[in-house]
C-alpha cells in the first residue's frame, strides 16, 4: 500500500507543481492588469458561494469512499443528489443577487452572482465515479483533471484580462475551470448516469456530520471576507484575499498531494491501531518537514517577491502574507486530524471541533477588525490559528495513542531547523544592500532562497545524525531516493 501511496503522491505532486506555476502566473498577470477592488468584488461572491455550497454539501465522495462496496445505484444516487444541489444553489443565487447588490451598494455583484450561480448548476453534472480511482489509491485522474481545469482557467482569465481589463477576467477564468472539470470527469471514467434517490438515507447517515462540520467551518473561514467587504471596502478585501491565497499557496500545494492520499490510506488500517498510529506519525512528519520551510521561507521573501512580480500597489499584502503564512505552517502539525477522523468514522468529532472553533475564531477576528482594521483581522487569524492547533492535537491524542507532547517531539527536528533557517535569513536580509530594481530584487530572491534551502536541509540532517538517525522524514526521503535510483539503474541496464 505504501508504494501506491508514494505513486499517488507523485501524481498529485506533479499536478500541484503545474497548478502552482499556473496559479502564480495567473495571479501576477491579473494583479498587473486589474485593481485590488476588482479582486475584492469577486471575493464577495466567492465567499457567499463557499458558504452556500457548504450548507448544501453532502460529502458524497467521502461517503462513497467510506462505503465497503458501492453499487451502481449508489453512484446514481450521488449523481442525482449533486445535480439537485447544483440546481438549488443556482436558484438561491439568482434570487439573492439583487439583495446582495443592494447591501454592498454595487450593482455589478448582481451579474456576477447570476453567472457564477449558473456555472455551479453545470458542476452538478460531475461524474461521481471519479471516487473509484481514489478509493483504489489511483491518482493519475486527479493530475489530468486539476491541470486541465487550471490551464483552462488560466487561458480564459488572462485572455479576458488583456481584452477587458475588468473583474470579468476573474469570473471568466473561474467558470471555464468549472466547466472543463465536468467534461474531464467523464473522459477519465466512463459513466452513464440516471436519476435515483434510492440510497439517499444511507449516504446521508455517513455524511451528515461532515456536512454540518463543513458548513460551520466554511462560515468560520469565509465570513471574515464578507465583513471586510462590508466594513473596510472591496479594496481592503482585495488585499486580504490575494494575500491570504498567496500565503496558503506554498504550504497547501506542497502538502495537499500527500493529504489527499491519507483518508483512503488510513481507511485500510483502521483495524490495526498500531499500524494506523505509525502511518499517521510517518505522514505527519513528512508533511511538517515540507510545510515549515516553504511557509516560513515564503514569509521571509514576501517583500521582494511582491515588489518584483506585482508592483508597489500590492505592497500592503506583504504583511498579510508574512503573518498568515506562518499561521498556516504551524497548523499543519495537527491538520491531519481530518483524514484520521474520517477513516475512523468519527465525523461527529470534526463537527464538534468546527463548532467550537467557530465561537473562538469569529469573535477574535471581529474584535481585531474593529480595533485595528485589516491588520487586526490578520492578527486575529494568528491568535485563533494557534488555538485551533492545540484543539486539533488534543483530538488526535484522543483518537490514537499519541499524546500532544509526542506529536511535538515527532516534529522537533523540523521545528528547530526552520527556526534556525529564519534566523539565518533575517541576518542575511539585514546585511544585503541592493537596489530595488528588477536585477536587485531577483538577486535578493536568489540569495534568500538558496540560503534558506541549504541552511534548512543542513541543520535537519545534522540534527538527525545527532539524534542517532531515528525513523522520520529523513529516512523516508532516503528510502524514496534509493528506490528511484534503483529503478533508473534497472532501466539503464536493460
Amino acid at each position: 500500500m505504501k508504494d501506491k501511496l508514494v505513486k499517488g503522491v507523485a501524481w498529485l505532486g506533479a499536478a500541484k507543481i503545474v497548478v502552482n506555476i499556473l496559479a502564480l502566473c495567473s495571479t501576477v498577470v491579473l494583479a498587473r492588469l486589474l485593481t485590488p477592488a476588482d479582486f475584492g468584488l469577486v471575493a464577495i461572491v466567492m465567499a457567499l458561494l463557499a458558504i452556500v455550497e457548504s450548507v448544501t454539501d453532502l460529502s458524497l465522495a467521502s461517503a462513497l469512499i467510506h462505503h465497503k462496496n458501492p453499487s451502481e445505484d449508489h453512484f446514481h444516487t450521488a449523481w442525482s443528489l449533486n445535480l439537485t444541489r447544483g440546481l438549488l444553489i443556482a436558484a438561491m443565487f439568482a434570487c439573492a443577487a439583487p439583495y446582495v447588490a443592494d447591501y454592498y451598494h454595487d450593482s455589478r455583484l448582481k451579474e456576477i452572482m447570476w453567472v457564477i450561480g449558473a456555472s455551479i448548476f453545470v458542476t452538478g453534472f460531475n461524474n461521481p465515479k471519479m471516487v473509484v480511482l481514489t478509493r483504489d489509491l489511483i491518482f493519475w485522474q486527479q493530475f489530468v483533471m486539476t491541470v486541465s481545469q487550471k490551464l483552462a482557467g488560466f487561458v480564459v482569465g488572462v485572455t479576458l484580462a488583456f481584452i477587458f481589463k475588468s473583474y470579468w477576467a476573474i469570473v471568466g477564468g473561474t467558470v471555464a475551470s468549472q466547466l472543463v472539470g465536468v467534461i474531464v470527469t467523464y473522459l477519465v471514467v466512463p459513466y452513464r448516469p440516471r436519476f435515483s434517490y434510492r440510497h439517499t438515507r444511507e449516504i446521508w447517515s455517513f455524511s451528515v456530520w461532515l456536512t454540518l462540520g463543513k458548513m460551520i467551518n466554511t462560515i468560520n473561514w469565509k465570513f471574515d471576507h464578507l465583513m471586510i467587504g462590508s466594513y473596510l471596502g472591496t479594496k481592503s478585501l482585495g488585499f486580504y484575499t490575494v494575500g491570504d491565497n498567496l500565503a496558503a499557496m506554498p504550504t497547501r500545494e506542497a502538502i495537499q498531494p500527500l493529504e489527499s492520499t491519507l483518508f483512503p490510506g488510513f481507511k485500510h488500517l483502521v483495524h490495526d491501531k498500531i499500524r494506523l498510529r505509525n502511518a499517521y506519525v510517518s505522514a505527519q512528519g513528512v508533511i511538517t518537514a515540507l510545510a515549515l520551510p516553504l511557509g516560513v521561507g515564503f514569509a521571509m521573501v514576501a517583500h521582494p517577491l511582491i515588489l518584483l512580480l506585482m508592483g508597489e500597489k500590492w505592497l500592503p499584502v506583504v504583511q498579510v502574507i508574512q503573518i498568515i503564512s506562518c499561521v498556516f505552517v504551524l497548523q499543519t502539525i495537527g491538520s491531519q486530524v481530518h483524514p484520521l477522523a474520517m477513516a475512523l468514522g468519527e465525523t461527529k468529532v470534526l463537527f464538534k471541533r468546527d463548532f467550537i472553533s467557530f465561537f473562538i475564531r469569529l469573535p477574535i477576528i471581529i474584535a481585531g477588525m474593529f480595533m485595528a482594521g485589516l491588520m487586526g483581522v490578520v492578527y486575529g487569524r494568528a491568535i485563533s490559528g494557534t488555538i485551533s492547533l492545540v484543539i486539533n492535537m488534543h483530538l488526535i491524542s484522543k483518537m490514537i495513542p499519541l499524546s500532544v507532547l509526542s506529536q511535538l517531539k515527532g516534529n522537533i527536528r523540523s521545528l528547530l531547523s526552520v527556526v534556525s533557517m529564519a534566523a539565518i535569513l533575517y541576518c542575511i536580509k539585514s546585511l544585503l544592500v541592493l537596489e530595488s530594481n528588477t536585477s536587485g530584487l531577483v538577486l535578493e530572491l536568489m540569495v534568500l532562497c538558496a540560503s534558506g534551502a541549504i541552511s534548512y536541509i543542513s541543520i535537519h540532517v545534522l540534527l538527525w545524525h545527532i539524534m542517532s538517525r531515528p525513523l522520520g522524514p529523513e529516512s523516508e526521503a532516503l528510502r524514496i531516493i534509493k528506490a528511484a535510483l534503483a529503478r533508473i539503474k534497472a532501466k539503464l541496464s536493460k
